[in-house]
């Protein structure tokens, strides 16, 4: 396949040159003015590492629950926790507060962020309870479980639906 090797022009000129194809109009006008080659990235690219990169690989050390509970969320605004924790810790140490401290004082505020977010859920249950209607679903539900409740239905027609059962 040594026809694909090269640029635009001279594909074309080894098409046209082994009668695979009538030369083109702009063939020579673009032998004239040839189009700008870019240079090459010799195959290798580069990792885009950001300065909280290892904090970040710190904090899921250190919570490796966080990967499944906290999930990415592509089309949300709010980075992840992960994220928060890093710029978080960078914060800190501008301020000129140790290392140790600071992934200390992120791990605090992580840990405080996640209890509120859980006595919230908790205390909106109780106020359904006591109005008599049925508890509001959870605002923070973790990764695994909108997955499970993504594919409850499609679970649910397997044992109902009479198509499905013919097919079984």
């Amino acid at each position: 396949m040594s026809f694909l090797k090269g640029d635009l022009p001279t594909r074309t000129r080894k098409l046209v040159k082994g009668l695979a194809k009538s030369e083109p109009i702009w063939l020579k006008a673009m032998e004239h003015a040839p189009p700008a080659t870019f240079p090459r990235a010799d195959g290798k690219v580069k990792r885009i590492s950001l300065l909280e990169d290892v904090y970040i690989k710190k904090f899921f050390q250190k919570h490796p629950d966080s990967k499944h509970e906290d999930a990415i969320k592509f089309s949300g605004f709010d980075p992840p926790p992960a994220r928060l924790f890093g710029l978080r810790v960078l914060d800190l140490k501008e301020q000129g507060v140790s290392e140790e401290e600071a992934m200390a004082v992120a791990d605090m505020e992580y840990r405080v962020e996640k209890k509120a977010k859980k006595k919230a859920y908790v205390r909106l249950k109780q106020i359904a309870r006591l109005e008599g209607k049925k508890p509001p679903p959870n605002p923070y539900p973790s990764a695994i479980k909108e997955i499970q409740a993504e594919e409850r239905k499609y679970v649910r027609d397997r044992f109902f639906n009479p198509k499905i059962l013919e097919i079984v």
